[in-house]
């Protein structure tokens, strides 16, 4: 069997009754169909390092660059705790491999951003900018790692980028386990062409200059490097204007084999998508079938054609 797709998640999301008040925080549009293509590995860093169910609520209190994380009421410092708890997990998370995580906002051990800290003195926040002693944790030892808060993940564009981000981690993952060559990188890379375009077409033409290296200098620096542009590039989400500029890309694939009334359809739609009358999955659709029609074989091995398994409707939404 194929290693699972495995993600990282706040334990209360997935209904588990962790919290301070001790209730869950059960977040639907996490489970069901979205589950069914990963396996969740569920960690709840308050109960880890040592707080009761139900306990004193927590906060962030100092400044955002060094925050301390303190009971609400008696002022306790779970800090350390927190760390040395953190700490001895790392290892249990390496050999999971996970491939995304997926935060509980607006929490000052796993919100990822717009965490509130609060003086010493008490009173007013002093930042509203601060980042969960937990998820800090683990976006510092896994810097590559696809995260999001779930809160964002009801956005179907951040979602959508997410989940994508998340598939394109699992292959790469896949594709060092058959070696760290240049033979699977380029492979690689060139399944991915055109879904890097549609995130950054900068990031697309520095990846392929990476690539274009070829036998020249340290292998494994140039996978890491290439891991690190990847990731950055991936993080710009996809907008209607990259996506038509992919899609033409596409259609210029086809513009000796389809016929007049083929490409003016293929115009038409594109057109519509453009103008935000129909979702992606339209004019994709439609490539997909011409890909079959045809027999392009460099567009059947594209993953922008085919990033995630379709029952997510992650591209549904005009």
């Amino acid at each position: 069997m194929p290693e699972p797709i495995r993600i990282g998640i706040s334990a209360c999301l997935l209904g588990e009754k962790v919290r301070y008040d001790g209730q869950g925080a059960h977040a639907k549009h996490l489970t069901g169909v979205f589950a069914d293509s990963f396996e969740y590995h569920p960690v709840c860093p308050e109960v880890g390092c040592g707080m009761g169910v139900p306990r004193e609520a927590v906060r962030l209190v100092g400044t955002r660059e060094n925050p301390r994380l303190k009971g609400r009421q008696t002022g306790r410092d779970w800090t350390d705790a927190m760390r040395d708890w953190a700490e001895g997990i790392w290892p249990e998370l390496e050999k999971k491999r996970l491939c995304g995580f997926i935060f509980k906002a607006k929490s000052p051990s796993s919100g990822i951003t717009r965490i509130k800290v609060y003086p010493e003195s008490g009173g007013q926040p002093v930042s509203y900018a601060g980042v969960g002693l937990f998820a800090g944790m683990v976006m510092e030892r896994f810097p590559l790692l696809p995260v999001e808060d779930h809160g964002r993940l009801h956005d179907v564009v951040l979602r959508g980028n997410f989940i994508e981000r998340v598939f394109v981690e699992h292959r790469w993952n896949r594709m060092l386990d058959r070696g760290a060559t240049m033979k699977n990188l380029i492979d690689f890379h060139t399944r991915h062409k055109m879904l890097i375009r549609a995130h950054d077409v900068t990031g697309y033409r520095e990846l392929g200059k990476i690539v274009a290296e070829g036998g020249k200098g340290d292998l494994p620096k140039r996978f890491a490097r290439y891991h690190e542009r990847l990731h950055r590039a991936l993080s710009l989400k996809p907008t209607i204007k990259k996506n038509v500029d992919v899609l033409m890309h596409v259609m210029g694939y086809f513009k000796k084999v389809l016929s007049r009334d083929e490409k003016q359809e293929c115009l038409e739609i594109i057109e519509n998508y453009r103008n935000n009358l129909i979702p992606l999955i339209v004019p994709v659709t439609l490539m997909n079938h011409f890909v079959r029609k045809y027999g392009i074989e460099y567009l059947r091995e594209q993953y922008y054609l085919n990033p995630h398994p379709m029952d997510l409707k992650l591209r549904n939404h005009a």
